[in-house]
């Protein structure tokens, strides 16, 4: 009776056995509803995560409205308004020179005298010379006169007539050609004294008395004597880039610096341009005009023009990587609201390198991608990251 009563089991153990059965059931589905649970949250941040990366993120900014005017500096080359050599017309040798380099000159002032003897002699020959044609003139007339009246009485020939009226024409006609030989010793004898063109500045002296003067007329070569300068007023010469031909009119000021005269400034005005834009470097040259009352300015300087260009009310300003260039021409991105990408067809209209400016096609108050992505297209929605101004709007899905 104790055996088999021994070998039974109670009823207190059985139970033990099903409930930690039940609990490792309850544990086994906790833990994998857990898993379950964990995945269906990794899933859905997923999602959310590629979702949100699917939007691109890109920076925009506002044009900005370009200044009233431009300052553009361009370098310039100082000029004398006015610049000649002075070359002797006659030659010799230079007699006397009443004039030193850097001497002021009035115009018609006496610069030099040349001593050509032969020159003398050449105009008393002229002058013999045209007495003897006057002479033979005269007996011509007289010759001609006599057979006229025998012509009357047929007493001479027509053709002896003829003659006699032949030859006067032609004496008459040496006559004139002695006449105008005379003339012209007599200027070029004037030319033995050398008077200043026009007030200004002697810059150059390459002769001294006593020098062989040859006025290159038979056939040497000619050599400066002088250079004259005036410098009461200058012209400035500037190559203005085409870009900014059209601003460039006439009455146009600018103002001159000089390295030498640092601090000072002359001012200058637009007298001229060459109304053509040349093939090589792609410039306008154009020359200003400014007054040197007190001779600061010195012709051959280098200077530095600053011009005044004033710009159209509606130019904008962008940065150039805000620009697209395609084959259908230069485009920009716009977000609009709800962060949907509009592509618009722009017109640029100067380069500053970093900027250029937008003739055309925006308004102003639009937010211009940065820094666009090939992919960008029109319909696209993006998110804008740290946006210039607050009132840009806000894209679909962005966070708030």
């Amino acid at each position: 009776m104790e055996s088999q009563a021994g070998g039974k089991r109670s009823p207190g153990r059985s139970g033990r056995v099903v409930v930690a059965g039940l609990v490792i059931v309850v544990a086994l589905g906790a833990l994998a509803w857990a898993g379950i649970a964990n995945r269906a949250r990794a899933m859905v941040t997923l999602t959310r995560e590629t979702n949100e990366l699917a939007v691109p993120t890109v920076s925009v900014i506002q044009p900005k409205r370009g200044a009233p005017q431009d300052e553009l500096v361009l370098p310039g080359t100082v000029q004398a308004f006015r610049d000649a050599p002075i070359y002797a017309r006659t030659g010799g040798y230079l007699k006397s020179r009443h004039v030193e380099l850097g001497t002021r000159v009035a115009a018609n002032q006496l610069l030099a005298e040349i001593d050509a003897p032969e020159l003398e002699q050449q105009l008393q020959q002229a002058r013999a010379d045209l007495a003897t044609a006057e002479a033979n003139a005269r007996l011509a007339q007289t010759v001609a006169e006599r057979n006229q009246d025998l012509a009357k009485t047929d007493s001479v020939s027509r053709q002896d007539l003829d003659n006699a009226l032949g030859t006067l024409e032609a004496r008459k006609t040496a006559v004139e050609s002695a006449r105008h030989n005379v003339d012209r010793l007599v200027q070029l004898k004037g030319y033995l004294r050398i008077y200043a063109p026009f007030d200004g500045v002697i810059t150059a002296r390459n002769t001294d008395v006593g020098a062989l003067i040859d006025s290159g007329a038979s056939g040497g070569v000619a050599r400066e004597l002088f250079h004259l300068a005036s410098t009461d007023r200058l012209r400035v010469f500037v190559n203005v880039p085409e870009s900014y031909a059209r601003a460039t009119k006439r009455g146009l000021t600018a103002e001159l610096t000089l390295a030498e005269l640092p601090g000072r400034r002359f001012t200058a005005t637009l007298a001229r341009t060459a109304e053509s834009i040349d093939v090589a470097s792609r410039t306008l040259l154009t020359e200003f005009e400014v007054p040197n009352p007190r001779q600061e300015l010195l012709p051959g300087a280098y200077a530095e023009v600053h011009i005044a260009l004033p710009t159209p009310a509606s130019a904008l300003i962008l940065p150039v990587n805000a620009l697209m260039f395609g084959s259908d021409g230069v485009r920009v991105g716009v977000v609009r609201e709800g962060g949907v990408v509009a592509i618009l067809p722009v017109t640029l209209g100067r380069d500053f390198g970093t900027d250029a400016e937008v003739a055309s096609g925006l308004s102003g108050d639009e937010w211009v991608v940065l820094n666009p992505p090939d992919s960008l297209a029109g319909g696209q929605i993006v998110r804008v990251l740290k946006p210039a101004r607050p009132a840009v709007p806000k894209p679909a899905g962005a966070a708030r």
